[in-house]
């Protein structure tokens, strides 16, 4: 069976503006006055001038990385425990991003800088600079990076942020593809609000090329607006088949903002954990048809709870935004400002009414309290949170859990030993309810000379009783 290759990508700025056409300006005309080609002199008009004015904007982002690759021990080796020392090498890659802020501020793709030891940036006039990352949010695949440009004021794109994009628009793509320099493609808008790419967005589709090396790149319109960040492509050979997609530019707007103002990129939450209604729920609902999400679980005192909504309410739009899976939603959500009001529109008992809901982050309630566990006790080594929907966010793990979690695990601890993950919750020790990290480090305490101990744990949905095998040397 072929297999079908999502292969990570971008591209940059494309940008535009039409000349003249029997002495009037196509450039800067309203959606409404979208025209297609009526004659051969149209359609042998150029882009060129939209090019010269948006790829300035356009940069390369190369970044570079230490990986450490463990040597093959021969049995001889072994026997003589003479073991290898692991191998370092630097890997280099290449993507590409857009300047939004003339003192220096660009927006490319997380995955293009995950896990980067350095990141330069190449102008368009092949000008070099350091960048740091300011924020990264992996989940929308979105960072924003920052660089000393001396108090020079760089070219940039502006944002759109409006919602008159149609299906069937012209849209340029600029990047680097294959690190063979800078490229320009173009293409439409084939599709918009795409859900089934991730669980996070909602892109734009268009078949304007894009390959890999484009990754972070902007998708523009022909007034010269970055439209959208290009981040993925569709196909079974890891090349451009027409199919690509962009991170739309109102959540890119989002992101730039929250990473400038507060130092990371923070998404508001409804507090209910939703589901996409398929056409046998929809029949046991009353509904007409398959459409909204269907909420099954309210976190306490969040904002869907303070706005009244319940448990098998179904969200039909929000903001007057269809809404029609868990991504649609969180997309939505993401592009709303903090501290604002939004009109919730949900079906309860076969009955349409409206909700007014507050747009806000998810509360780190209660505090992480992070505590690294030192002992004489089958914990040792383990190093434990208290979980709220701030840190769940954060560090990629369900906002909903709640109780204590294990966030990671010292290399030959008692606790590693012993079978525990990164990502367990910690159900019960010796009998007793585990409420917090304070409480747990205290039980430990008191029983720290013990030598029969019990533990629960939760992992990935499952509850297991821990068989307890190892326990710290004594000193």
């Amino acid at each position: 069976m072929k297999q079908i290759l999502l292969s990570l990508l971008g591209a940059t700025a494309l940008a535009g503006a039409l000349p003249q056409i029997a002495g009037a300006q196509l450039l800067n005309f309203p959606s409404s006055n979208k025209v297609v080609p009526e004659n051969q002199l149209q359609v042998q008009l150029s882009y060129a001038p939209v090019v010269k004015d948006t790829a300035p904007a356009v940069v390369n982002v190369f970044t570079s990385r230490t990986v450490r690759t463990r040597q093959r021990v021969s049995f001889f080796d072994m026997m003589r425990d003479m073991g290898r020392a692991p191998t370092e090498s630097v890997q280099n890659s290449l993507g590409s991003g857009v300047i939004v802020r003339d003192s220096g501020i660009i927006v490319t793709n997380a995955h293009v800088v995950k896990g980067a030891d350095e990141l330069r940036i190449v102008l368009n006039d092949r000008r070099e600079f350091d960048a740091k990352v300011i924020a990264q949010d992996e989940e929308i695949d979105l960072a924003v990076l920052e660089i000393d440009t001396k108090g020079e004021r760089l070219p940039t794109l502006s944002i759109d942020k409006s919602s008159d994009l149609e299906i069937g628009d012209i849209v340029l793509a600029i990047g680097n593809p294959f690190g063979v320099g800078q490229t320009v493609t173009s293409g439409i808008v084939s599709a918009l609000g795409r859900t089934n790419v991730t669980n996070a967005s909602s892109f734009i589709q268009t078949d304007a090329a894009v390959n890999p090396g484009n990754s972070g790149g902007a998708l523009v319109d022909l007034n010269g607006n970055l439209i959208g960040v290009n981040t993925a492509i569709f196909s079974r050979s890891g090349g451009s088949n027409g199919i690509g997609f962009a991170i739309p530019g109102v959540l890119v707007a989002r992101a730039v903002d929250s990473a400038v103002t507060e130092g990371k990129i923070v998404r508001p939450w409804l507090g209910a954990r939703t589901s996409a209604v398929d056409s046998a729920l929809a029949a046991t609902l009353g509904l007409d048809r398959a459409r909204g999400a269907i909420v099954s679980e309210v976190y306490p005192d969040g904002p869907a709870d303070k706005a009244g909504l319940k448990s098998r309410d179904v969200v039909l739009s929000i903001d007057g935004t269809q809404i029609n899976d868990e991504s649609g939603l969180r997309f939505k959500l993401a592009t709303l400002e903090l501290g604002s009001r939004a009109n919730v529109e949900i079906i309860r008992n076969g009955k349409t009414r409206t909700l007014s809901t507050r747009i806000e982050v998810p509360k780190e309630t209660p505090a992480r309290d992070e505590r690294f566990l030192d002992g004489y006790h089958p914990l040792d080594g383990a190093t434990i949170v208290n979980m709220s929907p701030a840190l769940g966010e954060e560090i990629g793990v369900d906002p909903y859990v709640k109780g204590v979690m294990i966030l990671s695990l010292a290399r030959r601890s008692a606790s590693r030993s012993n079978g525990l993950r990164p990502a367990d919750l910690i159900l019960e020790m010796n009998g007793k309810e585990i409420t917090s990290t304070r409480q747990l480090e205290t039980l430990l305490v008191r029983q720290e000379n013990a030598e029969d101990w019990s533990l629960s744990i939760d992992r990935n949905g499952k509850i297991y009783d821990v068989p307890i095998r190892y326990l710290p040397r004594a000193n």
